[in-house]
């Protein structure tokens, strides 16, 4: 399986559209392009494979590998970048703003429900993150 993740840059966050063949799932929120920074920045445009992941905090969520110089980029549900994501993505139904969003949850389970039943069948899941066109 295969998703794509169109960003657009912004000073205060970067916003993105994740898509399953071209059809929308649900928008994202990052903190703004700083170079990759440690908790500070959204990660470096690429192509990374997804696992299931559950914690009580976050409950089913995602969460990326091999991410360059970073480790435990989440894709979780979170509605306002700069508050609550330190390099994670977060999910949202609704994008208000520069990193911000609404219906986080909902669209995180939208994306979980979608995505995980390939995991079930022991298929991979590929996140490519790039400028949107």
């Amino acid at each position: 399986m295969e998703l794509k993740l169109n960003r657009e840059y912004f000073p205060k966050g970067t916003n993105g559209e994740l898509l399953l063949n071209g059809d929308k799932v649900c928008s994202t929120i990052e903190l703004p392009w700083k170079n990759n920074e440690h908790q500070v920045s959204c990660i470096p445009e690429g192509r990374y494979e997804l696992k299931k992941r559950y914690t009580p905090r976050f409950g089913k969520h995602l969460i990326l590998l091999n991410v360059p110089n970073r480790s435990y980029i989440l894709l979780h549900a979170a509605n306002d970048a700069l508050k609550e994501i330190k390099g994670c993505i977060a999910s949202v139904t609704t994008l208000t703003g520069e990193g911000k969003g609404t219906q986080a949850r909902l669209a995180l389970a939208k994306l979980v429900s979608i995505v995980y039943p390939f995991f079930d069948k022991g298929e991979k899941v590929f996140l490519t993150i790039q400028l949107k066109k």
